[in-house]
């Protein structure tokens, strides 16, 4: 099985007409996902590559039935496309767009508190469930259906990782890229539940980084009953105090958000911790062969 998307996803694209929107687009109906409608305010009525594209997501929901959102909207108007989504009823957006205000952002997550909206992202590279579908920007053809959930808060490193994994013979239920932001929609937490749920997935792989204390939190809940195995890589472990790393949201500030106290809460969860990270596969074979 997987979570958040399957082969029922039917995806509209908000900004489908901009370049990243349109090649992107591409990459996802040549995968195989249904990508039914697009959205770009004023254009509505154009076709890209057979998608219809519509001026507002309450039509492309009223004509094509679509469920997930992914966005591709430059970073001034992207917090409204998250809004436009919430608001329309969609039940997962997925934001690809960086650089987006964090004032912005605040908004958003203050109106998505009574939403029934899951929101990933913003910042980052979307949700894959190998064999069914993709929604962003994650790189199809080194993923492969299998029983390995996959939550990171780096696009990067996630396609490295899963290259990994599907080298070593364990495929992927669903990898999610929660973005690297200061303020994202989900965390590790949210995502864990699901794998928990999902009787489909049989071990977790975290891949953390320094800045923040969601790996913390992951490692408490982990601890107080997530009785999956879950593999651990925490980036940024050479990183200077105080210099933000690649990510907004992976500094190290007030002494928290050490890579030592992430690996050593991980630790203590009993998280088994890959500490080189050009054997994360094979140390993730190893505690999946032992559980």
């Amino acid at each position: 099985m997987s979570i958040l998307v399957d082969e029922r996803t039917r995806v509209v694209v908000s900004g489908i007409t901009g370049r990243e929107g349109t090649f992107h687009t591409r990459q996802m109906l040549a995968y195989g996902t249904v990508v039914a409608a697009g959205v770009t305010p004023g254009k509505g009525g154009l076709k890209v590559d057979g998608v219809p594209v519509f001026n507002s997501i309450r039509e492309a929901i009223r004509d094509e039935d679509v469920n997930v959102s992914c966005i591709f909207v430059p970073p001034p108007f992207a917090a409204d496309a998250i809004l436009e989504a919430a608001s329309a009823g969609i039940g997962l957006i997925v934001c690809i767009t960086e650089g987006i205000p964090t004032l912005d952002m605040v908004k958003v997550m203050d109106f998505l508190k009574d939403k029934k909206s899951v929101l990933i992202g913003p910042n980052c590279p979307g949700v894959i469930s190998p064999g069914k579908t993709k929604v962003g920007i994650m790189p199809g053809p080194i993923h492969k259906p299998g029983r390995i959930g996959v939550i990171s808060r780096s696009g990067t490193l996630t396609y490295e990782v899963v290259d990994q994994l599907t080298r070593v013979g364990l495929g992927q239920s669903t990898c999610i890229g929660i973005g690297g932001d200061p303020i994202i929609g989900t965390s590790f937490v949210d995502h864990l539940k699901r794998f928990k749920d999902d009787p489909g997935t049989e071990g977790v792989v975290i891949i953390g980084e320094i800045g923040g204390l969601s790996e913390e939190e992951a490692a408490k809940y982990i601890m107080n009953g997530f009785d999956k195995p879950v593999i651990a890589f925490i980036a940024g472990q050479t990183a200077p105090p105080g210099r933000r790393m690649g990510h907004a949201g992976a500094i190290i500030s007030g002494g928290k958000g050490k890579a030592e106290d992430k690996i050593k809460a991980f630790e203590s969860a009993g998280i088994t911790v890959a500490m080189d990270l050009g054997r994360l596969g094979r140390t993730v074979l190893e505690a999946m062969t032992k559980g």
